[in-house]
């Protein structure tokens, strides 16, 4: 039987209400999407057989960064590998992984070291000394470990180690463009060596001269 609604006594500046409840289908449905959201959040949340969406994300991270680096297979920490990759300007080396290296210089490093590499709350990485560089493969050392007693996080365990070797090289391109920024801290560091150099097995030439520009 349907309800037949009631005024009821009530009234507020001439306005009376009636008792006209939600009709039943409405609670049935109510109740019904209460008890799938528990579920759902259950399985999205606390089941063991669920993947959630940041598992999948990074996931498909992985599988891309595999595919993307498919064809370098794992690259050395060293001189040779650090500077032909910003050195050798074909598409092979610098021509196709200095753009990727910038962008995850830029989505990562620049809230410390700012958009150039003039340094903001870290040091400027465009002039000729450094606090903790001595050498290029320094680079890779600090970003894989951190510095600073962790003012300079470590990275090895966020970036696929192909990564962690070409933003190294990325950030020793850096050096030579004096960008103004943050004052210079340290002391000044010796010569990146030049692939010429390394090919031939010669020393770097002496002074800072030939900072990537």
């Amino acid at each position: 039987m349907a309800h037949e609604p009631q005024l009821l006594e009530h009234e507020y500046d001439g306005i009376r209400e009636y008792d006209n409840p939600t009709p039943g289908w409405w609670h049935a449905l109510f109740f019904l999407f209460v008890g799938f959201g528990a579920f759902y959040m259950f399985v999205s949340v606390a089941s063991p057989w669920y993947s959630s969406p940041r598992e999948g994300h990074e996931a498909a991270k992985l599988a891309w960064v595999k595919s993307l680096f498919g064809d370098l297979g794992d690259l050395e920490a060293d001189e040779a590998t650090i500077v032909r990759y910003y050195e050798d300007d074909s598409e092979e080396y610098a021509g196709r992984w200095m753009p990727y290296a910038a962008s995850l210089f830029r989505a990562n490093c620049v809230s410390c070291h700012g958009g150039m590499g003039e340094g903001v709350v870290g040091p400027n990485l465009t002039d000729e000394v450094a606090i903790n560089v001595s050498g290029v493969t320094d680079i890779h050392d600090i970003l894989m470990n951190g510095a600073n007693a962790g003012a300079m996080p470590a990275w090895g365990n966020r970036f696929h180690p192909n990564e962690i070797v070409l933003l190294s090289s990325y950030v020793a391109s850096l050096r030579g463009r004096d960008v103004p920024g943050r004052a210079a801290e340290g002391e000044p560091m010796p010569a990146w060596p030049t692939l010429a150099e390394l090919s031939s097995g010669a020393e770097p030439a002496s002074g800072p001269e030939n900072g990537a520009e």
